[in-house]
């Protein structure tokens, strides 16, 4: 992409350069369902859900509803189907520090687009570059699909020869992921030999990791002996604590003990009681080692 795309005249018709989007922490806050935001950013490796669109906000023309998808066939960023149903990835790269912006580009772009056309690169993201929180409608529930493959790429069409394969690669790749039933944001998954329970907490990773911390040092963090928290890592500005569960487990049979650990952590998370020594040396581990697992 040239220079001359990166800059705009101002009022005199000088030629000024349009700044890049700015840093945003928690980048999908303020979006229904956030702590699902930010997993279908960082950690679904197949899902899909439905955008309702803002009226006014986006083109004349535009279609009501969008597919957000984790991922899409070469890491396409968007797509407009024949049909003219948008899909936009989430999991296709940022190329600013604010994913909601490039999430909203993406959208734009393929709301410009002619149907049956992928979309394999963006304009660049700026600060004039909506979020996506101005694009979509965020009284409209943000309900994700967690599915066994990639087979929502050709939604239902029959493929064969070199689709075929490159699908059924791609299917084969897939991490075994299920949500938890009964507790928002907790996902079950299965890399290689081991399994694991990841869950996102709505709350900003301070408070959630003060909350994980006053937990862990009454020995509370933990589901039970046999499924114990092995840490914690940070996306989208919220905290996901991960547990070892054992490896052929079901993810119905934790759902009673995430549920039990929401609810002690729903009572850590609204404490106002100063740390104690001990509080404040847990809290330190769990900075100390943060956790990925991919």
């Amino acid at each position: 992409m040239g220079k001359a795309s990166r800059r705009k005249k101002d009022a005199q018709g000088k030629t000024t350069k349009v700044a890049p989007a700015p840093y945003v922490a928690r980048p999908f806050e303020g979006l229904p369902g956030e702590p699902d935001w930010v997993a279908a950013y960082e950690i679904l490796p197949a899902a899909t859900a439905v955008l309702t669109l803002k009226a006014g906000a986006v083109p004349e023309g535009s279609p009501e509803t969008v597919t957000l998808a984790s991922v899409l066939p070469m890491a396409w960023p968007a797509l407009r189907r024949q049909d003219g149903e948008i899909l936009i990835a989430s999991q296709s790269g940022s190329s600013s520090s604010d994913p909601s912006r490039d999430l909203a580009q993406a959208l734009l772009t393929a709301l410009a687009s002619e149907p049956g056309a992928p979309i394999p690169q963006l304009p660049r993201t700026t600060v004039e570059t909506p979020r996506l929180q101005e694009l979509i409608d965020t009284d409209a529930p943000f309900e994700i699909t967690v599915h066994d493959g990639f087979d929502f790429w050709v939604d239902g069409q029959e493929v064969t020869g070199e689709a075929a394969a490159s699908l059924e690669r791609a299917n084969e790749s897939v991490v075994p992921t299920t949500p938890i039933a009964g507790t928002p944001s907790a996902y079950w998954c299965r890399i290689g030999e081991r399994t694991y329970i990841r869950h996102v907490l709505a709350d900003d990773e301070d408070t959630a990791t003060t909350a994980l911390a006053r937990l862990q040092a009454q020995g509370a963090a933990h589901l039970d002996e046999e499924r114990r928290l092995l840490g914690a890592f940070r996306a989208g500005g919220l905290l996901v604590p991960v547990w070892e569960v054992p490896a052929d487990s079901d993810p119905s049979e934790h759902e009673s003990a995430i549920a039990d650990f929401a609810t002690r952590y729903a009572t850590a998370a609204a404490s106002t009681d100063e740390l104690t020594a001990e509080e404040r040396r847990a809290r330190s581990g769990l900075l100390s080692r943060q956790v990925t697992l991919r």
